[in-house]
């Protein structure tokens, strides 16, 4: 997630004018049900929503907002999600922690695991599927030739459907941060040039799922490592600390938090700090 240009002409379009009174309508809609905070990002609504507002046939944000709050269409509210935030993201997105996964949590985590030979690893607000698919090249790194014994797919999840259809097709350009011998291994050339398709080895080992980080995480199993970066940067302070809350319940004892490095977490005895922006339940 973060900010970016505007597209197809917007920046080019006179923003309509957003009244305070359907400026806080829309602020408490988006806070109460996505926990995204945009109560000083007044000038950023009218930039990024007028196009797409006049665009539907709206002449002002009044009548847009009416219609979003009482019918609440999924497909207007993920409209409206995406053009406030942006699913930005790439892939080996700072690397000191997958460094820290690949050189500490994976080991502690596999030998926790010898028995079930099973590990349970969350991404939450997964955008367009770079982090889930870096997790699974390095655990596959990891087990090496003992991978094939093992369950490690990954949960990747997002509140945007749009972000999360791009992930499942894996389709990118890569960056020159992939090493060499992953992209001959865990890529496939595609069609277009410059692209490459995630392959099925680790394509298949993620698991994409529509999930809101407002509602109850109410998964099969508690998690051995959640991953959690560059969300909670939307979020106020109590929605942060009642988030984290809901994570420490969903971890195993002993189980691992990584957030974004420009984030900040609250007191929250249930962890503690172990490296920047890695933390593990007590």
């Amino acid at each position: 997630m973060g900010e970016t240009e505007l597209k197809n002409g917007e920046s080019s379009f006179a923003p309509l004018a957003i009244t305070d009174k359907d400026f806080h309508r829309l602020v408490n809609f988006i806070q109460q049900h996505y926990g995204i905070d945009l109560s000083k990002k007044q000038q950023l609504i009218s930039g990024r929503l007028s196009y797409t507002i006049k665009s539907k046939g709206y002449d002002s944000f009044g009548p847009f907002i009416d219609h979003l709050l009482q019918k609440q269409d999924p497909a207007d509210v993920e409209l409206v999600l995406n053009k406030l935030t942006t699913n930005y993201t790439f892939f080996m997105r700072e690397q000191e922690h997958f460094n820290f996964f690949r050189n500490t949590i994976l080991p502690d985590i596999v030998q926790r695991h010898q028995k079930d030979k099973s590990l349970s690893i969350w991404s939450a607000g997964c955008a367009s599927g770079e982090e889930p698919y870096t997790i699974s090249m390095y655990i596959k790194e990891f087990l090496g030739p003992e991978a094939g014994k093992w369950d490690t797919r990954v949960l990747a999840t997002d509140i945007s459907q749009q972000a999360l259809t791009k992930a499942q097709t894996g389709t990118y350009n890569l960056p020159d941060t992939i090493p060499p011998i992953w992209k001959s291994k865990f890529f496939i050339p595609s069609g277009a040039e410059g692209q490459f398709q995630v392959a099925p080895v680790i394509r298949d080992n993620v698991i994409f799922r529509t999930f809101n980080l407002m509602d109850p995480i109410r998964f099969r199993l508690k998690f051995d490592v959640i991953f959690c970066r560059n969300v909670m940067i939307y979020f106020n302070q109590q929605t942060k600390d009642e988030l984290v809350a809901r994570f420490c319940e969903a971890t195993e004892p002993g189980g691992y938090l990584l957030i974004g490095h420009s984030e900040t977490m609250g007191r929250n005895p249930g962890y503690r700090y172990l490296a920047p922006a890695t933390f593990q339940k007590r």
